[in-house]
């Protein structure tokens, strides 16, 4: 098989079944300082869903960057680095905590590419949750595989420009601890976010790598301390790495009929995104 020839996967599906237990979602409320500690019964936040349906790897399955092992749902891609580079999701019911779901994960479209960067294969998930017996989230997941470039160490690369003036902004915590507790928290073993020595003289990054989920997250919480409702809509796009001790600001203001949102390190634009809303337009 050539490095880019994966067709057999895609249509490839896999179902999992898991209960939204209380416990991830009071952990997660308790990293993100929430002033009350979500109960059973009550709506899941928007996002948190990625705390469920886990792949849980076994030790013989896991290769050396902590990912499990190429193949099987996956494609065996060959290049080194993957990463989650962007996503969306739309919640019509959101999951209530303490009932039993399932989610069918499945292999959309798989498109190799070359740029500055040299060469990169993205691939693109779409994942169906179900919970008492209806649909409730749609989501695509865009993870992008590159090579493992540069070979050494080199200076960090400027992000964009900050697309606007916010209305609102808050600072977040990058520090190890919060990265490590979220890896822990998605059984996230990609060891750029919690194995220093491998980030600097594997993968050559200059430090811990803040994942983007959590990037995702932190944007998601910072919409609904400055909303009463919490959104129905929400996409996002990986601009370039923030970094564990990075000073990370989030950002946000309502425009053009969706909340727009960007999280910002000073070496420019880590992340932006947006949400919507019920009632609002798209």
């Amino acid at each position: 098989m050539s490095r880019s020839d994966y067709s057999d996967w895609i249509g490839r599906a896999v179902t999992r079944s898991d209960t939204i237990s209380l416990f991830p979602a009071r952990a997660l409320a308790a990293l993100l300082q929430r002033p009350q500690s979500p109960e059973l019964g009550a709506e899941l936040s928007p996002g948190w869903q990625w705390l469920y349906f886990l792949d849980t790897p076994r030790p013989d399955g896991t290769g050396e960057d902590g990912h499990p092992r190429r193949g099987g749902f996956l494609p065996p891609i060959a290049l080194e680095r993957r990463m989650w580079a962007a996503g969306e999701f739309e919640v019509t019911h959101p999951l209530i905590i303490g009932e039993a779901a399932e989610k069918t994960s499945a292999v959309q479209s798989i498109t190799p590419k070359s740029g500055a960067s040299g060469e990169m294969i993205f691939v693109v998930l779409e994942h169906i949750t179900r919970q008492g017996g209806r649909d409730c989230i749609r989501e695509l997941q865009t993870l992008v595989y590159r090579a493992m470039m540069p070979t050494a160490p080199s200076p960090r690369a400027a992000g964009s420009n900050e697309p606007g003036t916010p209305e609102w902004s808050a600072d977040a915590a990058t520090d190890p601890v919060t990265l490590f507790r979220y890896s822990a928290l998605t059984f996230n073993g990609h060891r750029i976010h919690y194995d220093s020595d491998y980030a600097r003289n594997v993968e050559h990054y200059p430090g811990l790598v803040v994942q983007g989920p959590l990037l995702a997250t932190l944007l998601l919480n910072h919409v609904q301390t400055n909303r009463p409702d919490a959104p129905s809509g929400f996409r996002f796009r990986a601009v370039s790495p923030a970094f564990s001790g990075d000073s990370l600001t989030l950002h946000g203001r309502d425009m053009d009929g969706k909340t727009e949102l960007w999280a910002a390190t000073p070496q420019g634009v880590s992340m932006l995104a947006n949400a919507t809303f019920k009632g609002r337009a798209s």
